[in-house]
């Protein structure tokens, strides 16, 4: 396992196509077919009228747990995505030669619970303005993302992150640095088996975030 704190030896620069990883043309393991924790797929097919959406808050250990306790929540798993690497490994991404953001999908009941309440987790449990970093993790891989699947989810994806960095910025925090993209095009590759809901298989393990204290009511 490579460690988490990658320190002046990690990349703090987005690799070029021409200099990115070669990957490979298919998965090289599988993905286990349930999630330790809600007992679901981690793979679709998810049921009709489902949501979800994909998020990068660093390390996605801690992230993924975050997620997976909303209720209403139906399925998690971590991956990489946002990069230029096929179907790269975690080795691989945490060179920073993929291009990748270590993201969550996020796949839930919009009769539970609301894109609204998925995002603001997410804007709340890490800092949303450092770059390329999280806290100690220093890294492309490590940026603030989200990636969404419907023309709803990036109006609300969109409004929040006016209202988030408006009171960031009076609070004397830089600029949120988050991508804020459509995950079309963006093909999510699912990470290692052990890295599924590590947390829950490992309660001591790694979980730190940067988080910045701030919290706002519904918009």
């Amino acid at each position: 396992m490579i460690s988490r704190l990658f320190g002046s030896s990690a990349k703090t620069s987005m690799v070029t196509p021409e200099n990115a990883l070669p990957g490979r043309p298919t998965r090289p393991f599988d993905v286990p077919a349930l999630h330790e924790v809600l007992g679901t797929p981690l793979e679709g097919p998810f049921p009709g009228g489902f949501e979800h959406l994909y998020v990068g808050l660093g390390c996605f250990w801690g992230a993924e747990k975050r997620l997976w306790r909303i209720p209403g929540v139906y399925t998690t798993a971590v991956g990489y995505q946002g990069g230029v690497t096929p179907n790269p490994s975690y080795e691989e991404v945490c060179t920073g030669r993929t291009g990748h953001a270590e993201n969550v999908l996020v796949v839930w009941d919009p009769s539970k619970v609301s894109t609204y309440d998925i995002v603001k987790v997410f804007w709340e449990n890490h800092d949303p303005t450092q770059g390329y970093r999280q806290g100690n993790d220093i890294g492309t891989q490590y940026r603030s993302a989200l990636y969404t699947t419907t023309d709803e989810q990036a109006d609300v994806a969109k409004r929040t992150k006016e209202a988030y960095e408006k009171v960031l910025v009076a609070k004397g925090f830089d600029p949120i640095t988050t991508e804020v993209l459509s995950a079309e095009g963006l093909p999510f590759y699912y990470a290692e088996p052990h890295h599924q809901q590590y947390l829950y298989k490992n309660p001591r393990g790694y979980d730190c975030h940067a988080e910045t204290g701030i919290s706002l009511p519904p918009l």
